[in-house]
């Protein structure tokens, strides 16, 4: 069990403003939002959890025994209102407002976020620690993901910026805008999205598109849609540019799982650097 909370260090403000307090009595925890059940877990809260989505695996032997509530759009309130929580995770981008907000109606507290940058992880980390009594915790995160945010900076500075297509789907096509926290993550090790002149976060587009000439490098993205390697060649062959698959949950899963996946991406950014290093030097 966590430590009884104490006066929080920063000021308990969620996603939305709204002001919460530290929790006085044992919580009783629902996510809806995976990579922030992994955070909870990582906090060492797991033993608060009460209800879980379908999507949220990871840490999997601690999640075993956790109900499950749905997925992250299409939530079972009833099977939420008999678990009876005190608190819920939501986020902008995963959740259903309507949803939420019918949430609301019986959970105390409901704890919006909406990270865009990997920096944005820092404040949920202490919004959680504040809340449920884990300041240490909280700080030995921020301490690992600044760490490793200037290690991406670093890589994103030495190499030269290469222009990326980051896919998502297939039939149709889609991919991820700059304003995206993909395109965030990616860009701290100088990888920066290639523009879409498309309004949407996650845009569709066809091949051979004018704004698509700058790319350098495709890469396909083991989720939401599940690439595998039979896909490659195809990519490759419409692109006219290298592709490989990228693992997406260390691009996209924001919480604690950002340090690991600014870590993976400047191993990815430097091997595959060195790669090419090799291939001009072989010419």
């Amino acid at each position: 069990m966590p430590a009884s909370p104490s006066s929080p260090e920063f000021p308990l403000v969620d996603a939305v403003g709204r002001v919460h307090q530290p929790a006085r009595e044992r919580p009783r925890i629902v996510s809806l939002v995976p990579s922030l059940t992994e955070l909870l877990c990582d906090l060492g809260l797991a033993e608060l959890l009460v209800g879980r989505t379908g999507f949220c695996i990871h840490p999997r032997e601690q999640l075993r025994s956790v109900s499950k509530v749905g997925g992250t759009k299409d939530v079972r309130v009833d099977t939420i209102r008999e678990l009876a929580p005190s608190h819920l995770v939501v986020n902008i981008d995963e959740n259903r407002r309507e949803t939420v907000e019918e949430l609301a109606a019986f959970v105390p507290s409901v704890i919006v976020t909406h990270p865009c940058t990997p920096q944005d992880n820092i404040g949920i980390y202490r919004l959680f620690g504040g809340i449920f009594g884990c300041t240490a915790e909280a700080h030995r995160l921020v301490g690992e993901l600044e760490t490793a945010l200037a290690e991406a900076r670093a890589c994103g500075e030495a190499l030269p910026p290469e222009t990326v297509l980051y896919l998502i789907w297939r039939e149709p096509w889609m991919t991820v805008s700059r304003e995206t926290y993909i395109a965030a993550m990616l860009a701290l090790v100088g990888w920066r999205c290639a523009a879409s002149p498309s309004s949407n976060r996650y845009p569709a587009f066809a091949w051979g598109e004018d704004w698509l000439a700058p790319v350098a490098r495709v890469f396909l993205s083991t989720e939401p849609y599940r690439f595998r390697e039979r896909h490659i060649d195809e990519v490759v062959a419409l692109s006219g540019v290298p592709a490989r698959l990228i693992d997406g949950e260390m691009v996209s899963w924001y919480g604690s799982r950002a340090i690991a996946g600014l870590r993976y991406l400047v191993a990815l950014r430097r091997t595959l650097a060195q790669q090419a290093g090799a291939a001009a030097r072989a010419r």
